[in-house]
Formats: C-alpha cells, sequence, structure tokens
C-alpha cells in the first residue's frame, strides 16, 4: 500500500500527458500531493505533445515543470521542423517551466540489421538536441536502451553544460559510473523493486547517493506487484522504500539528499 511520506518528493520522469491521467487531472494531481510528491516532471516525446505540455504545466506551476524533446523510439516520424519548432518554443515562449530538454536519446532494443539507418538518423537528432540544450542553458533527460556505449561515446564529444540524468537507468556499475564521471545522475526507477534485477540494485546500492534521481516514468514501468497496473507518481514511494533497503544512509538522509539533487538539476 502506498502511504502518506513524511518527506517531500521529486519525481523527474513521468508522462502525465498521456491517458489515463489526462481524463482526471485534478484527481491526479490530489493523489501524488497527498501521497508527498510534491512537483512532477513531464517529459515530451513527440512535437505534437509540446503546446499540451506548455498548457498543463501553465495552469499548474507550483506543481508541474516540463521538458521538450523528441524520443528516439519515434525516429521515423520525427522531421527537421521538428526541431526547428522546438527552438521557436524555446526562443519565444515564456519557458519558465521547461527545465530541460528531453526526453531524447538512443534505443536499440527494436532496431534491426536492416534499420541502420533509422539508427544514424537517432544519433543525429540526439547530437542537435545536445547542442541545444547548451545554447539554452538546460540540463537533459537521456532515454538509453541497450545503447550505453553509444551514449557515452557522443556524452564524450559534446560536453552538455548542465548536464542530465540518465533515465530509467539499468546498466552496470561501472556504466553507471561513467555517466555520472561525465556529470550526468542515475534515475532511479522502478526496477530496483524487483528481486531479480541484482545488477541494477547493486549498482543504485553503491552509487554516490548525490548522483541519484527518482523517477516513476508513469503509466509505464511498474513497482512490483503492480504488474499490468497504470504506474502513477505516487508509485515513487514504494521506489524510495526499495531504496532504503538498498543504501546505508538513513532513510531522512537519502530523501532530503534526493530532494535538493533534484530540485538543484532542474530549477
Amino acid at each position: 500500500m502506498i502511504g502518506i511520506s513524511k518527506y517531500q518528493f521529486y519525481d523527474t520522469h513521468a508522462h502525465l500527458d498521456f491517458e489515463p491521467f489526462t481524463d482526471d487531472m485534478p484527481r491526479t494531481i490530489d493523489l501524488f500531493l497527498n501521497a508527498g510528491i510534491k512537483q512532477v516532471m513531464i517529459p515530451a516525446v513527440t512535437r505534437d505533445k509540446f503546446d499540451r505540455l506548455i498548457n498543463i504545466s501553465a495552469s499548474n506551476p507550483n506543481v508541474y515543470t516540463i521538458a521538450l524533446g523528441l524520443h528516439p523510439l519515434y525516429i521515423q516520424s520525427h522531421t527537421l521542423s521538428d526541431l526547428d519548432y522546438l527552438e521557436t518554443l524555446l526562443c519565444t515562449k515564456d519557458n519558465s517551466q521547461i527545465k530541460a530538454i528531453g526526453e531524447i536519446g538512443l534505443d536499440a532494443f527494436l532496431m534491426h540489421l536492416s534499420e541502420e539507418k533509422l539508427f544514424k538518423k537517432q544519433i543525429d537528432f540526439l547530437q542537435k538536441q545536445l547542442e541545444m540544450a547548451n545554447r539554452y542553458n538546460l540540463p537533459v533527460i537521456l532515454h538509453s536502451r541497450r545503447t550505453h556505449h553509444v551514449l557515452l561515446s557522443i556524452l564524450k564529444k559534446i560536453t552538455v553544460h548542465r548536464g542530465g540524468v540518465i533515465h530509467g537507468f539499468s546498466g552496470s556499475l561501472e556504466q553507471a559510473l561513467e555517466f555520472i564521471k561525465l556529470g550526468y545522475k542515475i534515475g532511479v526507477g522502478g526496477i530496483i523493486t524487483y528481486p531479480r534485477a541484482n545488477k541494477s540494485r547493486l549498482a543504485i546500492s553503491k552509487l554516490p547517493l548525490e548522483s541519484l534521481l527518482l523517477e516513476t516514468d508513469s503509466p509505464d514501468m511498474p513497482v512490483y506487484g503492480r504488474q499490468g497496473k497504470v504506474n502513477r507518481s505516487e508509485c515513487l514511494i514504494e521506489i524510495f522504500q526499495a531504496l532504503c533497503t538498498l543504501r546505508e544512509e538513513p532513510a531522512k538522509v537519502i530523501a532530503e539528499q534526493i530532494w535538493e539533487t533534484s530540485n538543484t538539476l532542474f530549477h
């Protein structure tokens, strides 16, 4: 059961612009606020989400922050005009709620040898958005699935001044440390609630506490025991509880440090 937390939390990755949240946004907000989630970052995935996210954040500025970017899974539909529109928004909008470029990155999970051209397009769009992050002094929210080695090589060539977060990290301790050396935080999600996720649980237990952020990736990536159900921001409490079992620091120290790290990165 999700209880009311005595700490305050920042869900640094939740797609609350998707159903079922858009059907009842006031209830969605009440549920996560009552659980102790005081701030939620909503990252975009495609151009058609940009204006919707701006409107969502404008209507709830004390609750939502947003990131605008083009997700690698939708690379077939992305066009150069989408990048131009993203830059136009960053130039002309009141972007006080736009705290990052994201969700961007690389994804080879669904890639086949015949799709090498699409992967090259992913790399091209990623590089262009990393450069855009520097032009507007924003951090990045990075998606990486079966591409950590490629992503690391790109980030070593293009230094993002504000850094960012490796979202939904499920790699090894060694890979996590490589990203941290480059100035990135590690997004800790529901995977650590799964007893068999030994590699990820070990990595998260040994990383510097100040390098960690908490995220749900709702409505996907449910925590253990909630498979098949909609993942919600208030499930962040269960991820925090799992994190506390993996770390040596007291729960209060963990909560306060992660809250500070999250706000420093995105504010």
